[in-house]
């Protein structure tokens, strides 16, 4: 009874070739609105104007509560293997108004 229970919890994930090789971004940016979080992952390369958004989450608020609690979970988890993570000193340079007014990660 008890393996019935535990297997009607289990989610199949799939995963595709495709998105395993995942993307690259070294920018985030954030925006919501009462009922979701938009976040904006974006390739900024040194020395060019543009940058490109590579992947759009949409997700709601309780989620982007959760995701901001595994992130904290996983950078303490990561930074007691291999030590702290240092802000870089200089931030990436980007237009002001890049996308209105939003957060950035």
């Amino acid at each position: 009874m008890a393996e019935e229970l535990k297997n009607q919890n289990q989610i199949n994930i799939e995963l595709s070739e495709e998105i395993a090789e995942g993307e690259y971004a070294n920018l985030a940016m954030i925006a919501h609105s009462s009922g979701e979080f938009v976040i904006d992952f974006i390739r900024l390369m040194p020395g060019l104007p543009k940058a490109k958004v590579k992947s759009r989450i949409v997700i709601t608020p309780e989620h982007a509560k959760r995701l901001l609690a595994a992130l904290a979970d996983n950078i303490q988890k990561f930074e007691n293997s291999f030590g702290e993570i240092k802000p870089a000193k200089e931030a990436p340079s980007f237009p002001m108004n890049f996308g209105g007014t939003i957060g950035e990660a």
